[in-house]
Order: structure tokens, then C-alpha cells, then sequence
């Protein structure tokens, strides 16, 4: 059957799909949940592991939230204090009045020590999907020295001539519509951008952690005002001025990673291994979990 990218929880009318023995065991390692203050506001962070082992942070993209990671992080317990967070304005965090490159980096660096991220003796690893590489290249280029490595997710860095990130031209000015009731809610999710998803257990997954119930029904978590004042006071080509080591990971199908783009960010990052994950578009861990979480053991294996 088919699947309307528009629309593809639709058709189970508030049911679960059918998932994998491996995803709900994944879930079943429940993360520690709380909230840090970070200029303001406070940040959903959900954590996993001992304190004391190597860190590992995850940073989610435009819209979505820490529990977009919430599936792939129990794989890295064993050996790693791992933590995600949800940016300012997205998941459990507050919104704000106004955001800035320079607030995201601060809520990230934050966040990672108050999560024990800095106690173990070999310094982290961030890992962001997305608009969160943004976040991760500022942060590389400002306090690299302090990590062990970035890795960045489907984030495209754009040759001069091209759009740059920023401001998604979809981006909402208005309040979120009220769903009656979650089945309602759940049918209108999409992946942004829009695009297939074999994986529908994992789309439900982060459909029903990106709601809320409000008066009168269901609404969508992020701030729909988030892009009206956001300030990035830094070039995004902050790539090629990271202190610390970098990798680049993308899928083979997405639609963000043309080779005029990828070409480029070779460029920027001569010394950065690049890993293409086969068969994904741009939402790699959803597209290809148990492929992304191979690629990302073998990345932090290969750095001392």
C-alpha cells in the first residue's frame, strides 16, 4: 500500500503501527527526563547512562525535539553518558521571545554539563541532524577545544549562489491549529521536508512526542513564532574554521545534499571523514536507524 507523504499516519486512525522487537526495546530504556535553565528559559533533556563515561549529545533540527533521538540513544548506553536536548521554542522547552545562534549554543554547552557530558576525562561528541548542525558548527568554531569531535547529520552547507540555511520559507507566522482529538492530530503529521517513510513506527513515535494537549484538543509543540526574530549573528561557513575534529554524514536520497552542496562541504572539510548512509533521505535515523547507529559506532571508534 501506499503511503501519502502528506499524510502518512493517516490511515491507522490513532493506532501504532506494527514496530520491530529492536525499536521497543530501545524505548524501553527510559531516559532520565528534567529541565535546565539557560538564559531564561528552561530546556527539556533527556539523558541515559552513567556519569563519568565519554559524553555524546544529540541535537535535533527545525521543529522537532530531543525524543526524535530517544529511539537511537539507549544503543550507545553501554559505553557512553549520553544526552538530548530540545532547542528553545521546540519539544518540552520554553519559548522565547526572540531566539539567536548565539542562545542555541549556549543551551547546547549548557545542557552537556549539567549533564555530566565534561566529567569523563575523554571529552564528548556532539552529534546534530539538520538545522541543529547549524547550532553544532558555531559551537565547533567557538569552544571546539573542548570536544572531542562534531558530527554532523544532513546538514547542507551552500556554495556562494545558493540559498543559504536559515529560516525554512515554510515557516509559520500564525498560531498552530487545535486537532479535536490525537487521532486527528496524528493524521495530519508530515515530515518536513516532505518526503517517504518506510519506518512508520518511528513517524508515529515523534508525531505523538511532538504534540500537546491544549484547550480545546491537540496542538503541535514548536513555536510557530520561532523564525519571526531569529538572529545568526555568525557566517554559515563556520564549517571550515571548527576547533575540534569533524565528520559529515548524509543520506544517499536526500533531497538537501546535492553533489554541488556535498562537493563544497568536502571542500570546507578536506580532513573530515564523510559517511553516506544508502537508501536514507534526509531524516537519516529514521529513514535507516539501525545503519545510522552502525555508522556512528564506527565514527567513535576511529577518534582517540
Amino acid at each position: 500500500m501506499s503511503v501519502d507523504q502528506r499524510a502518512p499516519l493517516a490511515r491507522f486512525d490513532g493506532q501504532r503501527p506494527d514496530a520491530p522487537d529492536w525499536f521497543r526495546a530501545a524505548l524501553a530504556v527510559a531516559p532520565h527526563r528534567q529541565s535546565i535553565e539557560v538564559a531564561g528559559a528552561q530546556i527539556e533533556s533527556l539523558s541515559w547512562g552513567e556519569r563519568g563515561k565519554p559524553g555524546l549529545l544529540f541535537l535535533h533540527g527545525n521543529g522537532a525535539t530531543a525524543d526524535w533521538w530517544s529511539f537511537i540513544a539507549p544503543f550507545f548506553v553501554e559505553t557512553h553518558r549520553v544526552a538530548a536536548m530540545s532547542w528553545s521554542g521546540m519539544g518540552g522547552s520554553d519559548h522565547r521571545k526572540s531566539y539567536s545562534l548565539d542562545l542555541f549554543v549556549e543551551e547546547a554547552l549548557t545542557v552537556a554539563e549539567a549533564e555530566g557530558l565534561f566529567d569523563s576525562p575523554v571529552k564528548p561528541v556532539i552529534v546534530a541532524h539538520s538545522f541543529g548542525g547549524m547550532s553544532l558548527m558555531a559551537l565547533a568554531m567557538r569552544h571546539g577545544e573542548r570536544l572531542r569531535a562534531a558530527i554532523m547529520v544532513d546538514t547542507p552547507v551552500r556554495p556562494a549562489g545558493m540559498p543559504r540555511m536559515g529560516p525554512p520559507p515554510n515557516a509559520t507566522r500564525r498560531p498552530h491549529r487545535v486537532y479535536e482529538t490525537l487521532p486527528d492530530a496524528l493524521a495530519r503529521f508530515r515530515l518536513a521536508p516532505e518526503q517517504g517513510c518506510a519506518n512508520l513506527y518511528i513517524a508515529d513515535h515523534i508525531a505523538r512526542t511532538s504534540l500537546k494537549a491544549v484547550e480545546g484538543g491537540w496542538s503541535w509543540k514548536f513555536d510557530p513564532f520561532l523564525w519571526s526574530d531569529f538572529r545568526a549573528e555568525s557566517e554559515i561557513e563556520m564549517l571550515g574554521k571548527a576547533k575540534c575534529p569533524f565528520a559529515l554524514m548524509w543520506g544517499d536520497r536526500s533531497m538537501l545534499m546535492p553533489a554541488q552542496v556535498t562537493d563544497h562541504m568536502r571542500a570546507l572539510a578536506p580532513n573530515a571523514p564523510v559517511v553516506v548512509i544508502p537508501e536514507a533521505e534526509h531524516h537519516v535515523m529514521i529513514d535507516q536507524p539501525l545503519a545510522f547507529v552502525t555508522a556512528l559506532r564506527g565514527l567513535l571508534a576511529g577518534w582517540p
